[in-house]
């Protein structure tokens, strides 16, 4: 870089603006007949997925899928004083487990690779070389501590912080100086007056003149390494991206990208930014809630699906919000021109409904039915392990059945292993003296109920067995059916209260 400086400087080209200026765009989505659909979701790995993460993704590739396109994803490692060691890797398969993989990624690989930043660096230089040869880029020697002061002075003036541009408008001469000095400084990209105004396929027109509110941009740094704003723009354009669909919070900077687009004589992609995911009071997503990244529902046992749900659910983009949709279905039913600039309230306290819905899916679906029925296994053999009195409970047949008897009264497949279903697997410790606390009549309501269960013959539906029981209960005297069932209950579970004490018997 410090020797193209040197170069333009012995050939005599200024360091001022070309001033090119492009036309507005056309107002229209760009999907139409052989327009090659193509998105990216593009995240920092400073952190893992998140929910928020989830949802700029999710509508990426509903939208890729729509139109036949193709889903790309982008690793933003450009600063590496911020990098998360496994952050990549959990991205990538956190982006898997959801049912949403990437057609290509630094994992899959593709033909608009490498998918790092950190590893398309060249890129980024050829870019930046190009704009400093127009005038449109210039050096910037500024120190730290200078741009530090230029912070802490606005700030104490109520102001907002801005580059003063003091490495506009050096000489060659200056800038010749300060290279011998400092041969690797920050390059800037000069904003022009009149930033272009464009149509967000979200929010609608939009112009932003940041020169007047912004000094200009270190597109850059010192370290070889470029910021966001240059690097994003050069991977948009050399992978072919075709809609930039990304958070709200880059509206503004998108006058930039424009500029930059526009100093680099390339046609920029549909913008289209989506409104903020907050959580239900109105507050911003956090890194710091702990509970908003994807593994930690991973291991809750929530569904991908119910995640995918209810992000969507709580936004727009769709005719009509309703529980229980399925990817296919929301990628038949999203439409971005339905995608509003309201910030979608998310409530994760409805997340256990929606997930019992996607269980209960799960459930009625055979071959869906017979993996969960391993996954349950491989639940009860962890929580319960050597206090099996009888392995025979871990027979699919058996499990099979407990799924379809419980499925809508279970949000999640653990809950089959918590206390209140302890006795579907294991045997209840209880004493004589809880039972005749009940009933002084045990050992006969116990003679009877085995020669009911007993009899040759005789096969007992959930209705048989109720009547049954409560023939028996009237053949004794002085103890009521409500406390033969409650007996039982105790008998059979270790519980005061179930949902259903025929289906303890099943």
């Amino acid at each position: 870089m410090a020797a193209l400086l040197r170069r333009l400087l012995q050939r005599g080209r200024p360091l001022a603006a070309s001033g090119r200026r492009v036309g507005r765009r056309e107002a229209r989505l760009g999907t139409g007949p052989g327009v090659a659909v193509r998105v990216r979701f593009a995240p920092s790995p400073t952190g893992f997925l998140h929910l928020g993460g989830l949802r700029t993704a999710l509508y990426n590739y509903i939208f890729a899928k729509k139109y036949q396109g193709s889903f790309i994803l982008r690793l933003e490692d450009t600063d590496q004083t911020r990098f998360v060691p496994g952050a990549a890797e959990n991205i990538e398969d956190m982006l898997e487990w959801a049912g949403i993989p990437p057609d290509e990624s630094p994992r899959r690989g593709g033909p608009a690779g490498p998918y790092q930043q950190s590893q398309r660096l060249e890129l980024y230089t050829q870019a930046t070389e190009a704009l400093l040869k127009t005038g449109a880029a210039y050096p910037c020697f500024c120190s730290p501590q200078r741009l530090e002061l230029l912070k802490k002075e606005a700030l104490r003036n109520h102001q907002m912080p801005r580059y003063d541009n003091r490495c506009r408008n050096m000489s060659q001469e200056q800038v010749a100086q300060k290279l011998a000095k400092d041969p690797k400084p920050a390059i800037r990209f000069r904003l022009e007056q009149a930033a272009p105004a464009f149509e967000d396929l979200v929010y609608g027109w939009n112009r932003h003149d940041v020169a007047s509110v912004e000094g200009d941009p270190v597109i850059m740094k010192s370290d070889g390494f470029p910021t966001y704003h240059l690097a994003c723009v050069v991977d948009d354009h050399h992978m072919g991206i075709s809609h930039v669909l990304r958070g709200s919070e880059w509206l503004v900077s998108t006058a930039k990208h424009l500029l930059l687009y526009q100093a680099l004589g390339w046609h920029p992609p549909h913008f289209a930014h989506l409104p903020l995911l907050l959580n239900r009071d109105g507050s911003k997503l956090s890194k710091r809630q702990g509970d908003i990244f994807l593994e930690h529902f991973a291991a809750e046992g929530f569904l991908p699906d119910s995640l995918l749900d209810i992000i969507t659910n709580c936004g727009s983009g769709f005719a009509e919000n309703q529980m229980g949709r399925t990817l296919p279905e929301l990628i038949t039913q999203f439409n971005l021109t339905r995608v509003t600039c309201h910030s979608a309230l998310l409530d994760l306290e409805k997340l256990p409904e929606f997930n019992r819905l996607h269980l209960q899916r799960l459930v009625n679906n055979e071959s869906q039915r017979c993996q969960l029925v391993e996954k349950l296994q491989a639940l009860v053999e962890e929580a319960f392990g050597s206090q099996l009195q009888n392995r025979d409970v871990l027979n699919p047949i058996y499990m099979e059945r407990i799924l379809l008897l419980r499925q809508g009264h279970i949000c999640r497949l653990q809950d089959l292993v918590s206390p209140v279903y302890s006795y579907l697997w294991t045997r209840p410790s209880v004493g004589r003296a809880q039972l005749d606390a009940i009933s002084e009549e045990v050992d006969v309501i116990a003679k009877r109920v085995l020669g009911l269960l007993e009899r040759s013959g005789m096969s007992l539906t959930q209705d048989m067995l109720s009547g049954e029981l409560k023939k028996l209960s009237e053949g004794l005297e002085g103890t009521k059916h409500s406390n033969v069932m409650k007996l039982l209950r105790v008998a059979l579970s270790g519980q005061q209260a179930l949902s259903s004490m025929f289906k303890v018997q099943g």
